[in-house]
């Protein structure tokens, strides 16, 4: 099957959001060790960072009207693919090991193929299970031949697992159902409203917390990367998904999640912490030899006919 304009964008967009996510892992993790935010403060900043960007960018798009019963519905998406997915991974990094959340994460595809079969009948093809196997095949053996950068808990507690599992259900939730939504409305009026109701129902939650935050005794090394987490985290990376999602099917969107260890693993061999071997090359090898796989299936084909 040949790529076509729109499908390359897609693919560019989800490994362009997915690389920026997976340096975010090693950013949330030593604002993590910090102990200068909690994990519901780094979203509340990431959710009103996000929202005044988005706002601001606004002003210079076309304006569009967005119905009352859209509204409902993108309220619904902000819970599913923002707030309960930001939180719930930033609370599990404290709470789990760095191996186990990258071992919990790698679900989040096979969740998504399912979610996307039952809401957008999606199908589930020999490829795509094949495609969504070989990925998997490569990351847990990167994952289980690298040092990794360390952080998060020093052991991994049970309910560290069970966000992470929440983590990757809500997020294939957010893919597998709202891609109808989603492709009615430009990347930046469907994100704006999406951060603003993220903002709206964080800050209550936290606002004593947010005043008490001592940004007068982090070191400047934190104070850099919350803001990465806040400016390419989330709204360069959040700007980036959508485009995704508009020419993507929800599983091959999904299977981009496969990316984050290798950037991780890239970062710890250039900062010494790791090295690089012929395993590692396998591993990266399989995870795009899987989403090569993925984008050949029927569903992917019907998507890009062209």
């Amino acid at each position: 099957m040949g790529l076509n304009k729109s499908t390359i964008t897609g693919h560019l967009a989800c490994f362009g959001a997915y690389c920026i996510f997976g340096f975010n892992i090693v950013c949330c993790k030593n604002i993590s060790n910090a102990n200068v935010l909690t994990p519901m403060d780094l979203l509340c900043l990431r959710a009103v960072g996000a929202a005044l960007l988005f706002w601001l960018l606004s002003l210079f798009m076309p304006k569009e009207k967005v119905p009352a019963k859209d509204l409902l519905q993108i309220f619904v998406a902000s819970m599913l693919g923002l707030f309960l997915t930001q939180y719930s991974f930033l609370k599990a990094i404290t709470l789990a090991t760095s191996i186990d959340v990258s071992i919990a994460n790698t679900c989040t595809p096979v969740l998504t193929m399912l979610v996307a079969a039952i809401f957008l009948k999606e199908p589930i093809t020999g490829k795509k299970i094949g495609g969504v196997g070989v990925s998997l095949a490569g990351v847990l053996l990167l994952i289980f031949n690298s040092v990794g950068l360390g952080g998060g808990a020093s052991e991994t507690k049970p309910l560290g697992i069970v966000l992470t599992i929440v983590n990757a259900l809500t997020f294939a939730l957010y893919l597998g159902i709202f891609r109808p939504l989603i492709s009615k409305y430009n990347v930046v009026t469907f994100m704006k409203w999406m951060f603003l109701f993220t903002m709206l129902v964080a800050l209550p939650l936290n606002i004593k917390s947010l005043i008490h935050i001592p940004f007068g005794k982090m070191e400047s090394s934190v104070a850099w990367q919350v803001g990465y987490v806040v400016f390419f985290a989330t709204f360069v990376a959040y700007f980036l998904i959508p485009i995704g999602q508009k020419r993507l099917r929800p599983t091959l969107v999904s299977m981009y999640n496969y990316t984050q260890p290798i950037i991780a693993t890239i970062i710890s061999i250039v900062i010494g912490l790791d090295h690089f071997t012929w395993k590692k090359g396998l591993a990266m090898v399989l995870v795009f030899t899987g989403v090569w796989i993925v984008n050949q299936s029927r569903a992917a084909v019907q998507q890009n006919p062209k």
